[in-house]
């Protein structure tokens, strides 16, 4: 029996900006997203019915008894248009919950590129990326999983140069969830400009994250994290989305590895991952 795999790629937010709060309650933004290498893994094979299994270091935080609330089988019931799928998914949970990551954005972005792919007729990219945007605002993004810019909540999607692409990448998270909807709920409502033109690179180098102070107040372990990484002299560090997870990014190989190792050595508590820039 054939088994299919993906990579649910952690997500990171080069720059973000919140330009004002929205009737609805979303908020209008402008953001860069980027995409490292590792991530959570999933697999799907035939079965005759539907099934979610969740393992890995993060299992746990998830609802192991009913799937029906995951983005996984809501991204399945979707692509169904709300029939089930009969496939069983197996989710390696790698990345933590609640992180900046895109994590369940990612989860739900793979498993439609692997029913895309692998079940049935597929529906082409105009109709995933739509089903994608009902189901989250990051996961539009996230089939693709290569640098674009995000405007509106996030899923009007706008191609840029990529030439963040291969730059190592350390993530580090103080194992703490920060749960998004505080976060953006404490926002000032000040509109601090639009984002820069230019590539992906020249947003990194010149811009920011207007979510970082609030974060920062709900959980001061990110202003360590960012002290300790802008240690290492990256070439920027900053921190991902609504937090808690920061990042910087590197030239070479030996100053992650450096980097990385201290911080495994120094901060056991904290949570890490490795790797290159899609």
């Amino acid at each position: 029996m054939a088994v299919f795999h993906a990579t649910a790629y952690a997500k990171i937010n080069l720059a973000l900006h919140v330009r004002n709060r929205r009737a609805d309650g979303y908020h209008e933004l402008e953001t860069v997203f980027a995409f490292l290498d590792q991530g959570d893994s999933l697999w799907m094979e035939p079965a005759d019915q539907f099934s979610l299994k969740v393992e890995g270091p993060f299992a746990s935080n998830l609802e192991a008894d009913d799937c029906t609330d995951n983005l996984i089988y809501r991204a399945a019931r979707s692509f169904g248009d709300g029939t089930i799928p009969n496939v069983r998914f197996r989710l390696d949970k790698r990345l933590p919950i609640a992180a900046g990551l895109g994590g369940g954005s990612a989860d739900a972005a793979a498993a439609l590129r692997l029913l895309n792919d692998n079940y049935g007729a597929p529906v082409g990219s105009e109709r995933l990326h739509a089903i994608a945007a009902e189901l989250g605002a990051d996961v539009p993004a996230c089939i693709d999983s290569v640098a674009v810019v995000g405007r509106g909540t996030g899923t009007d999607l706008e191609p840029i140069k990529n030439d963040v692409s291969g730059l190592y990448c350390l993530l580090v998270n103080p194992n703490i969830a920060v749960a998004t909807g505080p976060v953006f709920k404490a926002w000032d409502g000040v509109d601090r400009g639009p984002m820069p033109e230019g590539s992906a690179k020249t947003i990194l180098l010149h811009d920011r994250n207007d979510l970082e102070p609030m974060a920062l107040d709900m959980c001061p372990e990110i202003g360590e994290i960012l002290a300790r990484l802008a240690a290492a002299n990256p070439i920027v560090s900053r921190m991902s989305g609504s937090g808690a997870t920061c990042f910087a990014l590197f030239d070479n190989a030996d100053d992650l590895a450096r980097t990385s190792k201290e911080f495994s050595r120094q901060y056991s508590g904290w949570w890490t991952m490795s790797g290159r820039l899609r």
